[in-house]
């Protein structure tokens, strides 16, 4: 059986990124007390090694319009007809169907970036680093990595199955054992407060050549094991059902 983002010959669906008009509201400024240091992180990010801040629960959408601010669809591509920013809060359904330039232009609308490889594996290791969030060995239960294939339930399994359109079939993820909401596997994280960072969606990173880790609600395995999970198999403009990011930015010194 195949999985999404495992596919050497599936055809990649290529959206352009959104644009991010300048005139739209951006990012809000962190939150500090009059007379205190300002924190080097927002609240919704965790400090990694004193290096840099990264986003505790995968990435969800708002989209930006002349009358302020409001979620996006998490079950759609963000294309370029649309105006978006990256946010990251718990108990929300997280951003699929992404690829890595609207992921990158969506966290650079948040004045945050994308993760580099090396940043991503570090924070999904913890400290001191295991090979899974919370442990050397993986814990059935702990992440989101035991879900059905959604593919399966609305489409026969065939070639043109894992074609563009069905494996961006927006009931995919609205399918139940299938996606879950941030944060809701409380044992899927580790020292550093980050969460779902194996399991649930795939999550882009920014790299030489284009790359999604952790595995998703199907498979955190045929990859690569826990955080070493990763899949170079597709191009910056891919996207499907599983695939997903969360942002990474400089400390505040």
């Amino acid at each position: 059986m195949l999985l999404a983002g495992c596919l050497l010959a599936v055809a990649c669906e290529e959206t352009p990124p959104p644009k991010h008009p300048a005139s739209h509201s951006r990012a809000k400024p962190r939150h500090h007390e009059p007379g205190k240091p300002e924190p080097p992180c927002p609240e919704e990010m965790a400090l990694v090694q004193d290096r840099y801040c990264i986003d505790r629960w995968e990435a969800s959408l708002v989209e930006m319009t002349a009358q302020g601010e409001k979620p996006f669809t998490a079950f759609q591509s963000p294309d370029a007809s649309v105006a978006v920013r990256a946010v990251s809060q718990p108990g929300v359904v997280p951003q699929g169907y992404v690829s890595r330039d609207q992921a990158d232009l969506a966290c650079k609308a948040s004045d945050k970036r994308l993760c580099t490889d090396d940043e991503w594996v570090t924070a999904c290791r913890g400290d001191p680093p295991h090979a899974y969030p919370y442990g050397d060995a993986k814990e059935k239960g702990a992440c989101n990595d035991s879900g059905i294939s959604p593919l399966h339930v609305y489409y026969a399994e065939a070639p043109e199955t894992y074609q563009a359109g069905p494996m961006n079939d927006p009931r995919l993820n609205q399918t139940p054992n299938t996606v879950a909401a941030t944060g809701a596997y409380a044992r899927c994280t580790n020292g550093f407060g980050v969460f779902d960072m194996v399991g649930n969606l795939h999550e882009w990173v920014m790299s030489a050549r284009p790359t999604f880790r952790g595995g998703y609600y199907q498979d955190t395995h045929i990859n690569g094991d826990g955080c070493a999970y990763h899949t170079t198999a597709h191009g910056a403009g891919y996207h499907d059902y599983s695939t997903g990011f969360r942002c990474c930015a400089d400390p505040v010194r």
